[in-house]
């Protein structure tokens, strides 16, 4: 009886365990500002949100870090958070900057941050040029070497056949 009484014991201990470690960081998760999207270029529009405020409270945003200004976080539909934009100014320079909302309703401050690039990560990069394999290729810059390829085909082609072509005689292949 005291092996399984040891067990439950150190199981429950263990289910403890991994709830007090849990509680805090689900908790932190609903406090801060998101701000979408986190990189931006000088001229950008940028949204906030959060929902430290609490059933969607209103909210008054600082953006003057990066030379925005202020803005307003109004209540929104989407599970009680409170929503904002601003722009950034053209003149902004490459750096993160601390964007910072303080709740109407309990004078509550939350930040998060904003980071300024002179490149758009939004936008792919294509390759440009030919892709360097080595010798060969159909559409490559050197066309004896296409031909060059094109002829050991055909001289591969014709000699397979010809093998095969002798075994099927039987003529010892």
């Amino acid at each position: 009886m005291r092996p399984t009484t040891r067990l439950l014991t150190g199981s429950a201990l263990a289910v403890a365990a991994a709830g007090l470690f849990c509680a805090p960081t689900y908790a932190g998760d609903t406090g801060g500002l998101e701000v979408f999207p986190s990189s931006v270029v000088p001229g950008g529009q940028v949204t906030v949100n959060t929902a430290a405020c609490g059933d969607g409270g209103p909210a008054a945003g600082d953006a003057s870090a990066v030379g925005a200004g202020t803005f307003t976080l109004a209540p929104s539909t989407h599970e009680g958070d409170a929503i904002g934009q601003f722009r950034v100014p053209p003149s902004a320079q490459p750096g993160t900057y601390e964007i910072v909302a303080t709740c109407a309703q309990g004078d509550r401050r939350v930040t998060g941050d904003l980071v300024v690039t002179l490149t758009s990560q939004r936008q792919p990069v294509y390759p440009r040029g030919s892709v360097k394999t080595g010798v060969g290729g159909a559409l490559g810059p050197d066309p004896v070497q296409t031909a060059a390829g094109v002829a050991a085909l055909a001289v591969a082609a014709a000699g397979g056949t010809w093998l095969l072509h002798r075994r099927a005689r039987g003529d010892g292949i």
